[in-house]
């Protein structure tokens, strides 16, 4: 009677390879997830280099009609012949965070030259947002966006991700991820003085 040596099974050698690819995709996930704490360990603004590169866009804003904190109907058309910087976020995104104080004194330096902050938080509740931008003590207007239109408007939903509209209504900057001083003072002072 002979007898056959035991097969290996290939399924053993097709597991190991997809534990090494897995092993490989949770090392690359940390390392990424630690370069991007110790990127914001510095406020947005103070970070070095220069500005951070916009998209240059030329289309009609979107028709957005939301709510502000205190429930008043707000859209985009009540900022029309200003320069205004809509900012999608959440308070849950440390990015998005970390750009507040940066856009809120920006804002309070230009606002006398036409220029408005629409802040649209991203899916949360009143309390929560209301809570955040107290404390941020945000001088802009913060509008409510629970059905996460304007993401779907600006076809795009990382946050936080910025837009600029002219002073005839059209989208002309875009940026995704936070926003420093250097990229404000760059691309949209020049806007303002013309």
């Amino acid at each position: 009677m002979v007898r056959s040596k035991p097969r290996r099974k290939a399924g053993g050698t097709r597991n190991l390879s997809l534990l090494l690819i897995g092993a490989g995709l949770v090392i690359f996930a940390l390392v990424i997830t630690l370069m991007l704490i110790n990127n914001l360990d510095l406020p947005a603004g103070d970070k070095a280099g220069d500005a951070l590169l916009p998209a240059s866009l030329s289309f009609p804003a979107p028709e957005l009609s939301l709510e502000d904190l205190e429930g008043n109907p707000v859209t985009l058309n009540d900022y029309h012949g200003q320069i205004v910087l809509v900012n999608n976020w959440a308070t849950w995104c440390p990015p998005c965070r970390a750009e507040m104080p940066v856009l809120n004194a920006y804002y309070q330096e230009h606002a006398s030259a036409g220029f408005v902050i629409v802040a649209v938080d991203a899916g949360e509740g009143v309390a929560e947002v209301q809570a955040f931008a107290e404390s941020m003590e945000l001088s802009f207007p913060v509008w409510l966006d629970p059905q996460m239109d304007t993401i779907r408007a600006f076809r795009n939903n990382a946050l936080p991700s910025s837009y600029v509209i002219d002073r005839e209504g059209n989208v002309v900057l875009a940026w995704s991820g936070a926003i420093n001083r250097a990229t404000l003072d760059e691309y949209i002072t020049p806007l303002l003085e013309n």
